[in-house]
């Protein structure tokens, strides 16, 4: 048989073995079909019941605490939106301007001042002529309330000039005239009034509204290194300017000028704090957020070079016009100068200390060297004696004569230990009264 002629491919046979299959009778399946269903409901509504009892208390205790919820979000956001101070000095920094800040105030000085215009004497050349006056501002500085009735201390040479006006200005907008209480004659101070607001309760009685006042602290306690704070008119235009520095050093001399004014302030505080032009008056202080000085001068060819005139001297002015309605100083009566090692090898001196009288800072004579009828006349001190010792204490360039005398009252009787020559002697003086 060829490989090509194969037999026909034929479809086997196979035999399947009969399976018997149960009859259900029609009504019977019916029966089976609506057990399911029946069964089936009864699962899904205990599974329904279930489930929903489980969310209705889980939204009940949601809803309940909401309002919990709502506050711990408003407490977040007012984290985001208020400055959390980072450090104990920041936050002693921060509470110690928002102390001070009410009471601290932008003096501005203003005065009639010339108004001139232009006009020709021909039609190549011209001159000018007054026309009238006008009120102009000249001027600003910073000032603090001591005082609940409105007294203000500030810098003498802001309030210098007799003939200007001067207006205040509290950091809450409030404007107020103010006229010039003291000027004090040997310290750069000067202190002004403002009348409270005054208004009617409601009993119908006239009261007085109080100003805010700043806390007076203690400048003999202070140390080099001390956190300070400074506030002034920066500038006369930035109300309330804020620096921060330290106290650089104690005990300091200078000359200062401002105003039309040249004086030579003795033992003032040295600060790094930054004060600007129109600070003069404005209060340095301490983290206790007490005042401890008032801003006076800076050195001009120098950065970060201030001085401040410590707050116990200015408490002795403020406690005077309390009670005396003025600034009195007590008062020697004598033209001199410190001796230092240079005057002693210049003019062969016998002591390198003591106040040389009737001598300038060359160790040349003055034109006088005691005031007639003063308390050093009166002693019978003399030209070229030298006061060795004012009433126990001895007299060098960090004890100066004036800084002891400062320590006095007008009638107290002091002793005077005094080189005439090459003899010592002792003298007795009744302290008089200086005021400017």
């Amino acid at each position: 048989m060829s490989l090509y002629d194969l037999p026909p491919l034929q479809k086997p046979t196979v035999n399947w073995p009969k399976m018997k299959l149960p009859k259900l009778w029609p009504g019977r399946v019916f029966w089976v079909i609506a057990a399911i269903i029946f069964a089936s409901s009864i699962f899904g509504f205990a599974a329904g019941l279930v489930s929903g009892s489980f969310f209705y208390f889980e939204i009940k205790n949601y809803m309940a605490d909401l309002p919990g919820l709502q506050k711990i979000i408003e407490r977040e956001k007012v984290v985001e939106t208020q400055y959390v101070p980072q450090t104990t000095q920041e936050e002693k920094i921060i509470a110690a301007v928002n102390s001070a800040s009410p009471a601290v105030v932008s003096i501005v000085i203003s005065k009639d001042m010339p108004v001139f215009e232009q006009y020709y004497i021909n039609p190549f050349s011209y001159q000018y002529r007054q026309i009238g006056t006008e009120k102009k501002e000249i001027g600003g500085g910073t000032g603090f309330i001591v005082s609940e009735d409105g007294m203000v201390l500030t810098n003498k040479h802001v309030v210098l000039d007799e003939e200007a006006d001067y207006t205040v200005l509290t950091n809450d907008g409030r404007k107020f005239q103010a006229r010039v209480l003291a000027r004090d004659p040997f310290q750069d101070l000067g202190i002004l009034k403002i009348e409270t607001e005054k208004t009617i309760n409601e009993q119908g009685d006239l009261i007085q509204k109080p100003f805010p006042v700043v806390k007076l602290g203690d400048s003999d306690t202070l140390q080099i290194g001390q956190t300070v704070i400074a506030i002034g008119n920066a500038l006369g235009e930035f109300r309330n300017t804020v620096s921060v520095g330290v106290i650089s050093g104690l005990g300091r001399t200078i000359t200062a000028s401002g105003g039309g004014l040249v004086e030579t302030i003795e033992d003032v505080i040295q600060t790094d704090a930054a004060i600007n032009k129109g600070n003069s008056g404005g209060p340095l202080l301490n983290l206790k957020d007490e005042v401890i000085g008032i801003n006076t001068a800076t050195v001009l060819e120098a950065q970060s070079i201030g001085f401040t005139i410590p707050v116990n001297k200015a408490k002795k002015d403020i406690e005077q016009i309390k009670t005396l309605g003025k600034i009195v100083y007590p008062y020697l009566g004598v033209y001199y100068t410190l001796i230092t090692e240079q005057l002693q090898q210049d003019y062969s001196l016998p002591v390198d200390y003591g106040a040389w009288v009737g001598r300038d800072a060359s160790g040349g004579k003055t034109d006088q060297a005691v005031v007639a009828g003063s308390a050093a006349a009166e002693a019978g001190l003399q030209q070229d004696d030298i006061i060795l010792e004012f009433n126990g204490e001895k007299i060098s360039t960090d004890n100066s004569l004036a800084k002891l005398i400062q320590k006095y009252n007008p009638g107290d009787k002091i002793i005077l230990k005094i080189l005439r020559g090459e003899e010592e002697k002792t003298l007795q003086a009744i302290l008089g009264e200086r005021t400017e």
